[in-house]
């Protein structure tokens, strides 16, 4: 009794409140991996003389380095403690950012994006956070890592805009040199701060409207049913989402309206998702992961459509801000529902697996899209692209809420 009652004094205290915040500080920072590749995009073209799709390239494999440093960085998180993955983060994207900012061709560029941004880099500052914050929270789990993960878009918010200003005022190099330093002198001291190790946690009560936690048969299945579903689903929504995340910059150009627009649309997208992913957190502690996960698939759903008949300037950023609000929540969602349906020891290796599948289909979207604009010439067919990849997410989400209350009925 006397041990469960420090627990309790240590979860949901000021300091863990604290500590919230300065990991929402260090996803920001570190977030500028994932938005640099996608403002640059159009230059990173032009200077090397590339089509769209080989354009689009270094931003994929960033993603896909993004998605296994999860597993590297959580790893070492879970031996060292979380302050050594965000150390080897801060040097590897420093030195990604300055690498990059004198890469010679396309190449290097992709090897420096790829290796040290995305897999030695970014990834130290999002499923380690994430892991991390999950283990100083209970009964306002979901808010807060809806909080911690906020820091993802609140860096999608911020960054293109300032990338944006100083890559037209001083060149996309000197921008990335730039950036790279000042991720390692303000990352590291950060990371200082996380030095004390999470207290152990007794078993987490499911969610109003969860399910009971069944870890031997998971929603009534294999726990590796369950765990590939869910890897399905996360890499359909994404390959949806970041259709609009990655080429909303080349198509303003395209349409005429200019890059800095296009920044500006990312940044409201993305500034949006932050208020999304804070009122999405809310909701899924009063019902559940998987219906909050349904409910924000449906709403990037109908985002995604409403960038077929709108193309002018005002009703874009009418609909980019529409995509942010809606679909901020799906990711978060799909780390409550591991907590929800499997057990807790499990839990740290399935939400990195399933982040990483999350991040796969934003690099496979990423590509995807850029390949299908070259195919078309148009990103008319992207967009109905993003739209069938989005409803395949939508199908296994009400499966798997049907099992769900099936269970319960039975």
């Amino acid at each position: 009794m006397q041990g469960n009652a420090a627990i309790h004094t240590v979860i949901e205290s000021p300091y863990a409140w604290w500590r919230l915040a300065i990991s929402l500080l260090l996803m920001t920072i570190g977030g500028s991996g994932m938005y640099s590749v996608t403002v640059v995009l159009p230059r990173i073209q032009q200077d090397f003389g590339v089509d769209r799709a080989d354009a689009s390239l270094p931003y994929t494999l960033t993603m896909i380095g993004f998605g296994l440093g999860g597993v590297l960085m959580g790893r070492l998180s879970d031996r060292f403690g979380v302050v050594v993955p965000v150390a080897v983060g801060a040097v590897g994207i420093g030195f990604g950012f300055i690498a990059a900012g004198l890469a010679p061709n396309l190449w290097v560029f992709c090897l420096m994006q790829g290796v040290f941004i995305g897999l030695l880099g970014t990834s130290a500052t999002f499923a380690p956070l994430v892991a991390d914050t999950s283990q100083w929270f209970d009964r306002r789990r979901g808010i807060a890592l809806a909080i911690c993960m906020s820091g993802n878009y609140v860096a999608g918010a911020i960054w293109p805009p300032v990338m944006q200003f100083f890559i037209d005022s001083v060149g996309w190099r000197q921008t990335y040199i730039g950036i790279g330093v000042f991720c390692v002198v303000t990352m590291l001291p950060l990371s200082l701060v996380l030095r004390r190790r999470p207290p152990a946690q007794p078993v987490m009560a499911p969610a109003a409207g969860g399910a009971p936690l069944a870890s031997d048969r998971p929603m009534g299945m294999k726990p590796r049913t369950v765990q590939i579903l869910l890897c399905i689903a996360g890499v359909s929504c994404c390959v949806a989402m970041s259709m609009p995340q990655v080429h909303i910059v080349a198509y303003c150009g395209d349409l005429g309206f200019g890059a800095a627009r296009g920044a500006e649309m990312l940044a409201l997208m993305l500034g949006l998702g932050v208020v999304s992913r804070l009122i999405s957190g809310w909701i899924s502690d009063h019902i559940g992961g998987l219906r909050t996960l349904l409910l924000g698939s449906v709403l990037q759903g109908v985002a995604l459509l409403l960038f077929l008949p709108f193309d002018g300037l005002m009703s874009l950023y009418v609909v980019a801000g529409l995509f942010g609000l809606f679909q901020g929540g799906i990711v978060p969602a799909y780390a409550l529902i591991v907590r929800e349906h499997f057990s807790p020891q499990e839990a740290g290796a399935r939400v990195g697996t399933v982040l990483m599948a999350t991040l796969f289909g934003m690099a496979l979207g990423g590509w995807m899209s850029g390949a299908v604009f070259d195919l078309t010439g148009s990103y008319r067919a992207a967009f109905m692209n993003g739209i069938a990849w989005n409803l395949l997410n939508v199908s296994i989400v009400l499966f798997l809420l049907y099992r769900v209350r099936r269970m319960r009925h039975a």
